[in-house]
């Protein structure tokens, strides 16, 4: 869905009853079936049109169907939305709408005090309570004190607004699943939002299941009137978020996968090669084969689902050879079963493109939760020396510009490129500007004109790219694969000096790429001060906001994102050297830090969290004041 933004959206008028909020932090949470991602979803369309900037965080079990009513099978979904720039997804919540206990005891902690909890009261029954781990009721023991607590019969209201349509057969249980819609109608209300736009969304959504989007619908009005009669709790209010001050455009709402398979698709497009996408299913990388399948009608991009991640690797290397651009998507355990396809693919001097959606670990650890602990693996894990470039995406809408990015170097360089994003980025959404693809200069790629005097591994003298020529292609003859291969003809080679010389050119075509890529700029800062905090992919957002509010209290401290991880940018280190202390928050136990100390020696110290959650931006405020001694 886009929307279209115009200036005259930047003048709503505030509802005198209402109290006017910069931003508000929303979290919805039940169990897995509740159906919190598609409640939170339609919240956020609900967002988006009334011209807010936002940040989603949706979060849900591992387990297809966990027992109902149990810890471990709550799903959330949480929304930062503001007339202010938005960039994180909020570390307090000031509206917790709890499902079930379950839902309430894991979350209640992220609860502001004095911050609004909406409670179906229904699901509080003694057999739910002991799932949750509760010895008593929260709702008569006096443990909810510090809250504005608004319990109310959730289930019954939505059973009887369903029950309520005409000329509909439901059943109890199909009628009590409207809870969520019901709800959502309540919330909608409370922020000055009405239920157009949430209606035609699920009549689109159930167009198949009429009578089902009937009772939805039926409960997402009942939830809202509700709202518009009752009577506010002394101290309680409604309130009113005004559009963010947006540049006037076309925006839609952008997850991180759609912006990489966006991306991918651009890139295919602007290089004039075909986009060949080979994948296996793998938790949170998995929705972009979905994605890229919807694209062949309309931009002719091939998907192929292998048997196993080996065998979509390496039908990716057979389309790059072949004259496409060959792309493979995993996580972080799929990638280490297609390491020995990626080692091919730098022998084999082919430019592949493996997007990694990073997930917990080891092994298959935490598939639905996000973690930044692939990068020693796509830096450093292959055998022997083997170099390939890697970069991160620090945003949903930067997943397009960097998948972009992605086919450029691997077209240009002929290299394989490991392109990160992770469980956070690939999920979460924010509104995006769409590009205007006709302004993007093309690549230029050939496939099919043979260089004179043509041998297989003679090289470009300023990228030391090999030349890419299709099978087939009259005069283009040649041989490649994974044995060693002499230098210029390509043929079998055991020759040591031929390998020293083979394992130094694919290095220097790597670190030579240093010089074709965006010099490295502060973000957020002054070009020296006394502490710099360094990034890499989704840390983007928490620290951006901690620096400004740093700086906000006087503090000399500037932020450095990296988006090329490999090769780094060729002046990062003179931007680094000018900060006495630096910082490096990562969702890992630091391995960025350790790859700035093994190229630089500087004194980087890390800052890690692998706890499956994004950072808060109060962690790093609270970091950054402990090393300028603020705390003490």
């Amino acid at each position: 869905m886009t929307v279209q933004l115009k200036d005259s959206a930047k003048h709503n008028k505030t509802p005198a009853d209402r109290e006017v909020l910069e931003s508000a932090v929303v979290r919805f949470a039940g169990d897995s079936g509740d159906g919190m991602q598609l409640t939170g979803a339609q919240f956020t369309v609900s967002s988006a049109v009334a011209g807010n900037d936002l940040v989603t965080f949706p979060d849900f079990p591992a387990e297809i169907r966990a027992p109902v009513g149990t810890t471990f099978g709550v799903s959330t979904f949480q929304i930062n939305f503001g007339t202010r720039e938005i960039r994180t997804a909020g570390d307090t919540l000031d509206v917790l709408v709890a499902m079930n206990p379950a839902g309430l005891i894991t979350n209640l902690e992220d609860l502001r005090e004095d911050g609004l909890l909406i409670i179906d009261e229904n699901t509080f029954q003694e057999r739910n309570l002991k799932k949750a781990g509760y010895e008593t009721n929260p709702l008569e023991d006096g443990s909810l004190a510090k809250y504005r607590v608004m319990t109310l019969e959730i289930s019954k209201y939505a059973q009887n607004a369903a029950k309520a349509v005409e000329n509909v057969e439901i059943t109890n249980k199909e009628s009590v699943r409207t809870k969520n819609m019901w709800a959502l109608g309540l919330v909608l209300w409370l922020f000055d939002r009405d239920t157009v736009v949430t209606k035609e969304r699920l009549e689109q959504k159930f167009a198949k299941l009429p009578d089902i989007a009937k009772i939805n619908v039926a409960a997402l009005v009942a939830g809202h009137a509700f709202g518009e009669t009752m009577e506010l709790a002394p101290g309680a209010s409604a309130y009113h978020v005004p559009p963010a001050e947006l540049p006037a455009g076309e925006y839609r709402n952008v997850t991180g996968s759609q912006g990489i398979c966006w991306g991918l698709a651009t890139g295919a497009h602007l290089a004039g090669l075909e986009l060949v996408y080979c994948s296996y299913p793998i938790t949170p990388a998995s929705n972009m084969l979905h994605i890229l399948a919807g694209m062949a009608e309309d931009l002719g991009v091939k998907t192929f689902q292998a048997e196993d991640e080996i065998a979509a690797a390496t039908a990716a290397i057979g389309a790059s050879y072949a004259g496409g651009i060959g792309v493979t998507g995993s996580s972080g355990p799929g990638v280490a079963l297609k390491t020995e396809a990626i080692g091919l693919a730098c022998a084999a001097e082919l430019p592949m493109i493996i997007v990694n959606a990073q997930r917990g670990g080891p092994s298959t650890g935490l598939p639905t939760k996000t973690e930044q602990s692939d990068l020693y693996q796509s830096v450093y894990g292959r055998n022997a020396d083997s170099p390939l470039v890697v970069l991160a995406a620090h945003s949903p809408g930067d997943c397009y510009y960097m998948a972009v990015e992605a086919v450029r170097l691997a077209t240009k360089y002929m290299t394989p490129v490991i392109l990160l994003s992770d469980g956070y980025l690939a999920n979460s959404s924010e509104p995006w500007s769409v590009p205007d693809v006709s302004s993007m200069q093309p690549f230029g790629v050939t496939t099919t004109t043979v260089p004179e005097n043509f041998e297989p591994f003679m090289r470009d003298p300023k990228t030391l790219a090999r030349p890419w020529v299709v099978p087939g292609t009259p005069g283009g003859i040649h041989r490649i694969g994974g044995l060693e291969r002499a230098q210029g003809s390509g043929n079998v080679s055991y020759d040591p000096d031929n390998h020293q010389e083979m394992t130094d050119l694919r290095a220097a075509k790597i670190r030579g790429i240093a010089h074709d890529i965006p010099e490295q700029t502060v973000e957020r800062g002054d070009a020296e001060g006394d502490i710099a905090v360094v990034g890499w992919g989704s840390t983007f957002g928490p620290i951006n906001r901690a620096v400004e509010n740093l700086r906000d209290e006087g503090l000399s401290v500037s932020h450095v994102h990296i988006n090329h991880i490999w090769p780094l940018p060729a002046n990062l280190k003179d931007v680094l050297e000018k900060f006495p202390k630096i910082l490096v928050p990562e969702m890992n136990n630091g391995q960025l830090v350790n790859l700035l100390r093994a190229e630089y020696l500087l004194p980087a110290e890390s800052l890690p969290k692998v706890s499956g959650k994004p950072f808060k931006v109060s962690e790093i405020e609270d970091a950054v004041r402990s090393r300028l001694g603020e705390n003490e």
